[in-house]
C-alpha cells in the first residue's frame, strides 16, 4: 500500500534557476483589479520561485503614486522578479519628440527593468520603432516589442453548433494570414538586430478567432524567432496550458493574472 504524498513542483524539473531566459513567466496585474502590495508579497513569498516578471497592464502604472510603484518595483527586485510597463507608450504619440524619452528616463527612475512596445497600438513606422528600441537599449533597459496576429475572416471556419452531417458552404480561401505572419517575423527580426531582448506575440489572436489553436503559425514563428526570443501572452489558463503542453517547459510564457501563472504552473508538475 503505497502512502499519498503531496506533488511536487520539483519532479522532472528542468528549469534553470532565476534569472532565467527561457520557461519565462511573467505576472500579468494589476489590471481589472487592485493588486495590493500585501497580495504581491504573499505571491512572491510563496510562489516566487516561479514568478520570473511583474507586468504593470493597461497602463494602470499612471494611475499610481510614484512612490507607491518605486514600492511595488523594490520588493520585486528582492525576489529576482523584473517589472514591465505594459504596453503605456502608445498614449505619448503627439506629445512632442521629446516625450518618449522623458517617458524611457521616468520608466528608470521608477524601477522598470523593461519597457513594453505594442507595435499595433503604437502606428508607427518601422524605422522609429527600431529608434524607440535603441533608445530603450541605450538607457540600460530592455526593450520588448508586442505585434499581433491578424486573421482574415475567410480563413476562420464558421463556429456555432452544426446538426451531424449538415453540409456546409465552402469558404473561400486566401494566403492573406501567411503573408502577414512572414510580415510579421521581418519587423520582429529587425527588432531584435536593433537590440530588442525579447519579442512578444499575443496569443489570444491566435486562437481565439478560429475553432482550434494555430499551431503551424505558432510553430514558424518560434522556428524563425527562437525560443529565447519569442514570448506568447495568454488571457487564459486554457491557452497557457496548450503552450506548455506542446512546447514544454523551455516556453516563454505570459500569463493574465497571478492565478492563471499558478495553474499552469501546476499542469507541468
Amino acid at each position: 500500500m503505497s502512502a499519498y504524498r503531496w506533488k511536487s513542483f520539483y519532479e522532472d524539473e528542468d528549469r534553470p534557476e532565476k534569472p532565467r531566459r527561457c520557461g519565462v513567466t511573467e505576472m500579468r496585474s494589476p489590471h481589472y483589479t487592485l493588486l495590493t502590495q500585501n497580495l504581491l508579497q504573499d505571491v512572491f513569498e510563496s510562489m516566487g520561485q516561479f514568478v520570473d516578471g511583474l507586468k504593470f497592464d493597461g497602463g494602470s502604472h499612471s494611475l499610481m503614486p510614484k512612490n507607491f510603484i518605486k514600492e511595488v518595483t523594490d520588493m520585486a527586485h528582492k525576489h529576482d522578479v523584473y517589472v514591465s510597463t505594459g504596453d503605456w507608450a502608445e498614449h505619448l504619440r503627439g506629445k512632442g519628440p521629446s516625450a518618449f524619452k522623458e517617458y524611457v528616463d521616468e520608466c528608470k527612475h521608477l524601477g522598470f527593468d523593461t519597457i513594453e512596445l505594442n507595435v499595433g497600438s503604437l502606428g508607427i513606422p518601422e524605422e522609429t520603432l527600431l529608434r524607440f528600441v535603441r533608445l530603450i537599449k541605450g538607457s540600460g533597459m530592455k526593450a520588448k516589442p508586442q505585434f499581433a496576429l491578424k486573421f482574415n475572416k475567410s480563413d476562420v471556419p464558421i463556429g456555432g453548433d452544426r446538426a451531424f452531417g449538415a453540409y456546409i458552404v465552402p469558404q473561400p480561401q486566401t494566403h492573406e494570414i501567411v503573408e502577414d505572419v512572414d510580415f510579421l517575423i521581418r519587423r520582429a527580426e529587425r527588432c531584435l538586430e536593433a537590440g530588442a531582448d525579447m519579442i512578444m506575440i499575443d496569443a489570444d489572436d491566435v486562437c481565439k478567432n478560429t475553432d482550434s489553436v494555430r499551431a503551424d503559425v505558432i510553430a514558424k514563428v518560434i522556428g524563425r524567432l527562437g525560443l529565447e526570443k519569442t514570448m506568447f501572452e495568454a488571457s487564459s489558463a486554457q491557452i497557457s496550458e496548450w503552450f506548455i503542453k506542446h512546447y514544454g517547459e523551455p516556453l516563454c510564457g505570459s500569463f493574465s493574472s497571478h492565478g492563471f501563472g499558478m495553474h499552469a504552473r501546476s499542469e507541468l508538475g
